[in-house]
């Protein structure tokens, strides 16, 4: 599966235009495409950037082999002299990208390409499935373990993701966002992520009692013994089976019951009632984890129930993105050279949302004296800001609301990733990501994170790039 050449996963039509910019001449012309969201997932008050990993590593492997060649050759669109450039294709556009596990919020660009159009064309496909895809998920899984308040969450979703790339990608994802391992073999063997794992019902029904099973387990698994205690009653039966198998097997070897999990029925009435036996029964130390369709919500009621949990297996809700499993980036051009000068270009829609920003453009985001941050602004590209001035922030859609910021600090967010076709970016570890997102995250002020009714975070124009958008608007407006 990893040595899949995933040169052809690509729209159709990237191909017609490609092969149309050739025919016209214009396939080296250089243009500049934003990757962009207009909406935050399950009405949030932000989104998590993931996937950029996986993009380089397309962008790295594009090439058009013989068997790519007659394909396109067998649809008889194609002139023959564009498959000719095809054989002897490089990328040698340029890509700049806000670092994984950063916060990222509607409209400002995620991801920018500068290059020729054709080459900028081609990507297009690849580049949102994968970072559309990382970002819900890596989303989502913000959302779980911030509900969660400092207890640990795993990922449960292998068997019900959307395939066995939604899966990997998926838990890869979840893992920049703080969750803590996963059930899928596979994730831990390519990414390091900590598979975990015990026992199913199966393995309890396969044995003439539950007490049986508990012992066999706990004997083969004496230092990791981790009991699934809800198969047939979890108060009258389970529980107390996991103390007796605490007693009678484990108390002799000198080892300790790590932990129980319950998978269904009322996790706040039950795990109340567990935690009272087991602490009766002196294992105080004895963790208890639950599963069973858990998202966000349930998990922030289970919390304010009282519900005595220390570890959430989340699943389905979390790997598909059930509540709104599609997330909205969309590649759009511009700007374009002309006569070796930037051109902005923009696409003007009745629904503001939908208008473009025109232009090359960076992301700075305004951090204040404490290190939280408080808006991003776009620019263009060859904008500074000098934060030894106070700086005019400002609502591009109603200018009126604005404020004056002083004793800030700012970062650019988009980075060199390809410089002419040059990988110029040291790909972080999976671990550099994840403490990378925590620290983000934490700048974030927790009006911003709620899960209900979030304050909506500054995304800002430059008043340059502001009066650019205005006047374009006005040139092109019927």
């Amino acid at each position: 599966m990893d040595n899949r050449k995933l040169t052809m996963l690509m729209d159709f039509y990237e191909l017609t235009m490609a092969n149309g910019y050739f025919v016209d001449g214009k396939h080296n012309e250089i243009a500049v495409f934003d990757v962009f969201f207009r909406s935050i997932p399950d009405k949030g008050g932000y989104a998590i950037f993931a996937g950029l990993e996986q993009v380089v590593e397309y962008v790295q492997n594009l090439e058009f082999g013989k068997e790519e060649l007659a394909y396109l050759a067998s649809k008889k669109i194609f002139d023959p002299k564009f498959l000719k450039y095809l054989e002897t294709f490089k990328f040698t556009a340029d890509i700049y990208a806000m670092k994984e596990g950063t916060p990222i919020f509607p409209h400002e660009p995620l991801l920018v390409v500068k290059g020729p159009i054709l080459e900028c064309q081609l990507i297009e496909t690849m580049v949102l499935l994968t970072i559309n895809h990382q970002s819900l998920i890596a989303t989502k899984s913000a959302r779980i373990v911030y509900a969660a308040r400092g207890r640990s969450v795993i990922e449960f979703g292998a068997r019900r993701a959307h395939g066995y790339d939604a899966s990997i990608y998926g838990a890869r994802a979840a893992y920049i966002s703080g969750v803590v391992g996963t059930s899928n073999t596979y994730v831990d063997f390519k990414y390091q992520i900590p598979a975990l794992g015990t026992m199913a019902h199966s393995y309890i029904q396969s044995f003439a009692t539950e007490y049986d099973a508990f012992k066999s387990y706990a004997l083969t698994y004496p230092d990791a013994c981790v009991l699934l205690v809800d198969t047939y009653n979890t108060l009258k039966q389970g529980i107390p089976n996991a103390i007796k198998v605490q007693k009678e097997v484990l108390d002799p070897l000198g080892k300790k019951l790590k932990g129980i999990r319950l998978d269904s029925g009322d996790l706040t009435y039950l795990t109340i009632e567990a935690r009272k036996m087991l602490d009766e029964a002196g294992l105080e130390d004895c963790k208890i984890t639950v599963s069973n369709s858990l998202d966000e919500y349930l998990i922030k009621e289970l919390i304010h129930q009282g519900a005595r949990i220390d570890t959430f297996g989340v699943g389905e809700r979390l790997v598909t993105a059930r509540s709104e499993a599609v997330f909205g980036g969309v590649f759009k051009l511009s700007a374009i050279e002309v006569n070796k000068e930037l051109v902005p270009k923009i696409k003007i829609s009745e629904n503001v949302q939908k208008t473009t920003t025109p232009g090359f453009k960076q992301v700075y985001r305004f951090y204040d004296q404490n290190c939280m941050a408080e808006a991003d602004v776009m620019t263009l590209f060859e904008e500074e800001i000098d934060n030894t001035k106070p700086y005019h922030l400002f609502d591009p859609n109603f200018p009126w609301k604005n404020k004056q910021v002083e004793n800030y600090h700012v970062k650019p967010l988009l980075i060199p990733i390809f410089i002419k076709g040059k990988l110029v970016y040291d790909l972080p570890t999976l671990e550099e990501i994840r403490a990378y997102h925590k620290q983000e995250f934490n700048a974030l002020w927790p009006e911003v994170l709620r899960l209900e009714n979030p304050h909506e975070y500054y995304v800002d124009l430059s008043e340059k790039l502001w009066k650019l958008k205005q006047d374009l608007i006005q040139k092109y407006k019927v």
